[in-house]
């Protein structure tokens, strides 16, 4: 997972402290203790002394001659649901230690976890290619675990995975394997998300006046970085890299040396990071390389039909998002019909530092959602 992927961050001491005092139901206390192990990560937890490590497993399988590598996460206690796990954008992907530690605290939460390792993520990069891997993967699973009674898989992503996880769980051959979607921070329309990621503006759902809101100014940069094998011109990913991770060390460091130098493809991609009228940015798209337009159309969750997954679906996302804005998870819980929607107030999209006492019975609530999706011991 990249810097932009939420996680719970620590410490939760309200939580433990209404825990403590007994005044959450046993299973929202359960709750508390995977969101404090999930905030732990590797270090020590109430969830780790109560239950054993998960055995973790590389598999390797086959999907209509499609070979993919994974990591399987087997709880210690009866499986309770089959859960793929879509990594975030990292070089390390399956093995990424912030994932390791996720895994692992949903397998102590009794998910038997599948971490598939999409050649696409591990390049920083977000691609159609990306659902293609996870619906395999969760096929896989549902085949795994059928004879165990399991009817279905669930599917979790993080930020810009969700668009390729649901994607996925669209397609007609793997829909019937899926029993759930989460998606943590996700998004429904590429164009609104790019709109917030160079601009700031962000429109509620059913209004067209534009409200703007601080974002991480990085977030640009890693989708400059995420595109660069788009371009043709080898001079212009050269540049684009190069100011990419100039200011990505430091946001405010000069570029304007590189983007005088660039030709008519990277213009148009700098012309559209440097704009700040949101309403210019449509335009903007339109002018971008052809490979770059085909998959951000390729995908936007707004063109298809996300109607067959009612019901299936948990989306949570914070009000404080700097990457990717709140309304883009209402809008995708319009588009699907019956969802369970979880806006947490005070949470961004890396950090749960600010999260009240609203913002922690939104997370309480979610991660409930979550495990009632187990079935009993």
């Amino acid at each position: 997972m990249n810097s932009f992927t939420v996680r719970i961050a620590r410490p939760l001491p309200l939580l433990l402290a209404l825990t403590l005092a007994a005044c959450l139901s046993a299973q929202d206390q359960e709750a508390v203790r995977v969101l404090e192990d999930i905030a732990a990560g590797p270090g020590p937890s109430a969830l780790k002394q109560m239950t054993p490590a998960p055995e973790r497993s590389t598999v390797r399988f086959l999907v209509e001659s499609r070979l993919t590598v994974a990591d399987l996460y087997r709880p210690a206690a009866p499986v309770g649901a089959p859960l793929v796990l879509v990594p975030g954008l990292s070089p390390d992907g399956k093995d990424d230690a912030r994932l390791v530690a996720l895994a692992e605290s949903l397998a102590r939460a009794r998910f038997l976890v599948l971490v598939p390792d999409l050649d696409a993520a591990r390049k920083l990069q977000i691609s159609l290619d990306d659902a293609r891997q996870i619906g395999d993967a969760a096929t896989h699973l549902a085949e795994m675990t059928a004879p165990d009674g399991f009817n279905g898989v669930g599917i979790a992503a993080v930020s810009y995975a969700v668009g390729p996880a649901m994607i996925a769980a669209l397609e007609p051959e793997v829909e019937p394997h899926v029993s759930f979607v989460l998606g943590l921070g996700g998004y429904y329309d590429t164009t609104e998300m790019l709109t917030y990621l160079t601009t700031g503006s962000y429109r509620l759902p059913g209004t067209g006046r534009w409200r703007q809101h601080q974002v991480e100014p990085g977030g640009m940069w890693v989708f400059v970085l995420s595109n660069l094998d788009r371009i043709e011109s080898a001079a212009d990913r050269q540049r684009l890299h190069e100011m990419a991770e100039r200011r990505l060390r430091d946001p405010d460091a000069p570029i304007e040396d590189l983007a005088a130098r660039l030709g008519a493809e990277g213009g148009s991609i700098y012309a559209l990071l440097a704009n700040r009228d949101p309403d210019r940015v449509p335009s903007l798209i339109a002018g971008l390389p052809t490979a770059m337009r085909a998959d951000l159309d390729a995908l936007s969750l707004r063109k298809r039909n996300l109607t067959p997954l009612a019901g299936r679906v948990i989306l949570i996302h914070g009000e404080e998002d700097s990457v990717i804005p709140f309304t883009e998870s209402e809008e995708l819980a319009n588009a699907i019909g019956k969802v369970e929607l979880f806006l947490v107030p005070g949470f961004s999209h890396v950090d749960s530092r600010a999260v009240g006492p609203e913002g922690q019975r939104a997370l309480i609530a979610a991660m409930r959602a979550l495990l009632d999706r187990r079935r009993s011991e």
